[in-house]
């Protein structure tokens, strides 16, 4: 094992180096997949200084407004300090002791009544930077038995998670980009530049590298309706339809197999169903593929071209390809570009890091059974329902009717589509729990606020995310402050919940016993760390990692690597034994997606509607996270808020100067914005950006809600949605636009 060299922590919540008023911590901060190393500086306990841990053999690259200003949130002047039960339209603290027996009677009488299903959760992105949150939260959904599970995948990354079930048999399959080898980049709906290469998995400095290779002369095709950051950066723009990059893949797959530009290699030996692409491809018209997408034919050659005569590439598709309703095809076909031209697993493509632990086998192990929604009948994708589907949910009557809902770390008011309609649905709940540090948007109904931990006051262990790094890595992150006294880690509050329950936790009997026990023996003893605690699993999954690059893990090792661990170099050749299909191949042609293609084909691209000329896009910017940070001044220090996005040649036709206030609607509702002038936009595209719009409510003092910028979510319809992968169409909206005197 390559251990790159640190100073010793011995115990794993030591400082790395502390005078008599002030300490430093190394850790990683938890607000993205990035997990970028961070250094706290501490005095009392209290973080006076966040800066980015440039001994962190993996990350230091990486870092940004975000982590820099996550004490923040720890500090926030509204931050929940203890349990806050609604009386009337104000709120009072109360204990852990009669919150969790209030919730817990109230939650077991629906049960009885209405069956497990009437229990609802819903969790946002922070839930998943923290795995002990994660499985516990599971473990008290099985200890319920309810299936009435929504979580933020529908609003931006289902679609991956249908391809990579049904192209390698596992919904966690998630190649990783080798960026530092690669010789032709074809990037669609992402904008590296900003997002730093993150999503389904982490590339450290990725941008920064691709441009290095840029200079060495590798080429950069960016395909965006919009000429972002990373477009102005790119060798060739191709400015997509919106909506239109499955038209343009599937060309390209079209010309690479009619000029027989395929791998035939992998063609033959790797994949499965290639036969059905050609025939796929013959019933497509190159010229009608063009039209569509609004890309020249012999641009799109030549890029096609390009891409399978280069010695190594990839495609690296995202979020802007997902929130249409043909994005599952969309993300397909960009594996397909990958598999067919052999960049799987080799350098300079995509390739499988198998990472310390195996998560696929962990996720097959706590895989939810197949669970049909009571009003759609729609089956659940990566373990939840889709989120446009639960006000309905909430507000039909029947059996199996959610009555009950706990919002775990998120905001889906403002995150996922008709907002409106959800809060009115959230107001007709019997109950609202809602864990986080402040009332957010999606909590203004809630009857219980149950203040939360944040990730400068606990430790992690990231395993299940290890195969989602660009290389062999591991960090434990240790605490940097203690939490408030108040406050609690949430897998103890799932813990505690199921046992104020009397429902065995995982739905496994003893467990409960086993916990309780360890409990008593701990406050005996005064020994704390006897107690049942995510630090037995971390310590179990150390224990039985596999090895990596022929060396197991020990505890000691990462326990006293402070910054991080390199273990080795990146491998190739993992792949294909990583396949969770029957045959071990790569089933290329999965029957829907071909069938859906086919819907595709023979359809009309969409016509905007009368009255709507514009359709409604989206960006992203490097220092907000979704929906729950910015509302924190010092990621926005000149104030920001979000605006609407307009070409100058639509705003002149409307009367709108760059400035202006203005009026965006749609058929199910409105919001009112400042109006931006940007020629970097197609016309006929608006953009406002995702993620604002929630207020930050005072239930401790009573003060007014403070609000952040406008959701412009309140303008797409819930029931626009991707058939395959459930994903709200976000970015397929069509919206008027008038100015406001």
């Amino acid at each position: 094992m390559s251990i790159v060299p640190t100073e010793s922590l011995g115990d794993a919540r030591s400082p790395a180096t502390a005078t008599a008023d002030t300490r430093t911590v190394h850790t990683f901060c938890r607000y993205c997949l990035a997990a970028c190393g961070i250094e706290v500086t501490v005095a009392g306990n209290r973080v006076t200084k966040i800066a980015p841990d440039k001994q962190n053999p993996h990350s230091w690259h990486d870092f940004c407004a975000k982590g820099r200003t996550a004490n923040q949130l720890v500090e926030h002047p509204r931050r929940i300090l203890n349990p806050m039960r609604r009386v009337g339209d104000s709120y009072v603290e109360s204990t852990w002791d009669e919150a969790l027996s209030d919730i817990a009677a109230r939650m077991n009488a629906l049960i009885d009544e209405g069956g497990p299903d009437s229990i609802g959760v819903y969790y946002g992105n922070p839930a998943g930077f923290s795995s002990s949150n994660i499985i516990f939260m599971n473990g008290w959904l099985d200890a319920i038995g309810t299936k009435s599970r929504y979580f933020v995948g529908s609003v931006d990354q289902n679609a991956m998670h249908v391809v990579a079930e049904a192209m390698y048999g596992s919904q966690l399959m998630s190649p990783v980009s080798d960026v530092d080898h690669c010789d032709y980049f074809l990037l669609v709906g992402t904008n590296p530049a900003v997002s730093a290469w993150n999503w389904l998995e982490t590339v450290p400095g990725g941008w920064r590298r691709a441009l290095e290779r840029q200079k060495a002369g590798a080429t950069i095709v960016v395909v965006d309706p919009v000429a972002t950051e990373s477009a102005r950066k790119a060798d060739v723009h191709l400015a997509v339809r919106p909506g239109q990059d499955w038209a343009l893949l599937l060309a390209m797959v079209t010309v690479i197999l009619d000029e027989g530009l395929e791998h035939e290699g992998d063609c033959v030996d790797l994949a499965t169903g290639v036969d059905d692409l050609r025939a796929l491809v013959a019933d497509a018209d190159l010229d009608d593929l063009a039209a569509r997408c609004e890309v020249p034919r012999a641009q799109i050659e030549d890029v096609a071209r390009g891409f399978a005569r280069a010695t190594a590439a990839m495609v690296v598709t995202r979020t802007g390809v997902s929130l249409h309703e043909a994005g599952t095809i969309a993300e397909w076909l960009g594996h397909v570009l990958n598999v067919i031209t052999g960049r799987m697993d080799r350098p300079g493509g995509r390739r499988f890091e198998r990472g310390y632990v195996d998560a696929l086998r962990m996720f097959e192990l706590a895989k939810v059974e197949p669970h049909f929604s009571r009003l759609r009948g729609r089956d659940m994708i990566a373990g939840a329902h889709a989120l446009a589907e639960l006000p309905d949910e909430i507000t039909t009557p029947g059996h199996g009717q959610v009555r009950a809902l706990v919002i775990n770390s998120g905001n889906p008011v403002v995150s996922g589509p008709d907002g409106a309609k959800l809060d009115a649905a959230l107001g007709q709940l019997d109950l609202l729990v809602a864990v986080d540090f402040v009332q957010r948007e999606s909590h203004r109904h809630a009857h219980w606020l149950l203040p939360a931990v944040h990730w400068l006051e606990r430790d992690d262990l990231p395993a299940f995310t290890s195969s989602m790094h660009d290389e062999p890595f591991v960090q434990y992150g240790v605490r940097a402050v203690e939490p408030p006294a108040g406050a609690r880690e949430e897998w103890r509050i799932w813990v505690d919940l199921a046992m104020a329950m009397r429902r065995p936790l995982f739905g496994a009997r003893g467990v409960n016993g086993v916990i309780a026990a360890t409990r008593r023996v701990a406050t005996l003893t005064r020994r704390p760390h006897v107690e049942f605690s995510p630090h037995w699993i971390n310590r179990l999954l150390v224990a039985t990692s596999r090895r990596v690059n022929g060396s197991r893990l020990r505890w000691r090792d990462v326990i006293g690597s402070p910054h991080g661990i390199v273990l080795g170099p990146r491998e190739y050749g993992h792949f294909r034994e990583a396949l969770r299909t029957d045959d071990k191949r790569v089933h290329a042609a999965p029957p829907e997606f071909l069938a859906r293609t086919r819907e595709l084909l023979a359809s009309t691209p969409p016509v905007a509607p009368e009255g709507f000329p514009f359709q409604l896009g989206n960006r992203r910017h490097r220092h907000s996270m979704n929906s729950w940070l910015n509302e924190l001044p010092g990621l926005h220090p000149s104030g920001r808020t979000n605006e609407v996005l307009i070409h100058p040649d639509d705003a002149a036709a409307l009367g709108i100067c760059g400035g202006d206030r203005v009026r965006v609607f749609s058929h199910v509702g409105s919001i009112e914005l400042t109006a931006a002038l940007s020629p970097r936009l197609r016309r006929g595209l608006v953009v406002v950006d995702h993620g604002w719009g929630s207020r930050i409510f005072d239930p401790s003092g009573g003060g007014e809600p403070q609000s952040f910028g406008v959701n412009r979510n309140l303008l797409v319809d819930g029931e626009g949605m991707d058939p395959l992968s459930q994903t709200s169409t976000l970015s397929a909206t069509y919206v008027g636009l008038e100015r406001l005197a």
